[in-house]
């Protein structure tokens, strides 16, 4: 029940923020602001991801992303280039056990003024990290994609907390 009202009130605000576009924002986005429903396969492809880095089967869809690919995470630089994203993260989640990730909620946006695809993710991840730690915390993606449909951007934050 938490799960389908947290995708009401997801829905709910970005229905109310796009049809807000009347010129009295206090704010002028610096990318944009026009924002439509997009095609649910760029979700398909963001979920496949996030599948595969929680079984540590990261090389099984790697065709999915860019080789180009820019990944910024919340604790960290930004990583540039698919070899050292991949090689990132699989050193990252072979330090993990236990790793275990709810998707909240998730929904394909298009930027109609700049014509591109993102997908918006929420969920929490939780592990026991390498020094023995168990960490659980929030996590949101923004996952942005190419013309050819290939992700080649991805900005994360992260934080504690729950709902």
């Amino acid at each position: 029940m938490k799960k389908l009202i947290l995708a009401a009130l997801v829905a709910f605000l970005f229905t109310a923020v796009c049809k807000a576009q009347d010129g009295k924002m206090p704010y002028t986005a610096t990318y944009s602001s026009n924002f439509k429903i997009a095609d649910a396969n760029y979700s398909k492809i963001v979920l496949t991801l996030w599948k595969d880095f929680e079984n540590n089967t990261l090389d099984s869809h790697v065709d999915m992303i860019t080789d180009t690919v820019t990944m910024m995470f919340s604790q960290g630089a930004p990583v540039k280039g698919k070899a050292a994203n991949l090689a990132g993260a699989k050193a990252y989640r072979g330090s993990l056990k236990d790793y275990k990730v709810t998707a909240d909620a998730w929904m394909s946006i298009k930027s109609t003024d700049k014509n591109q695809n993102f997908v918006c993710i929420w969920g929490t991840e939780s592990f026991t990290d390498k020094d023995g730690k168990q960490v659980k915390q929030r996590i949101h993606e923004v996952w942005g994609f190419n013309k050819d449909g290939k992700v080649d951007f991805m900005m994360q934050y992260a934080g504690e907390g729950t709902m």
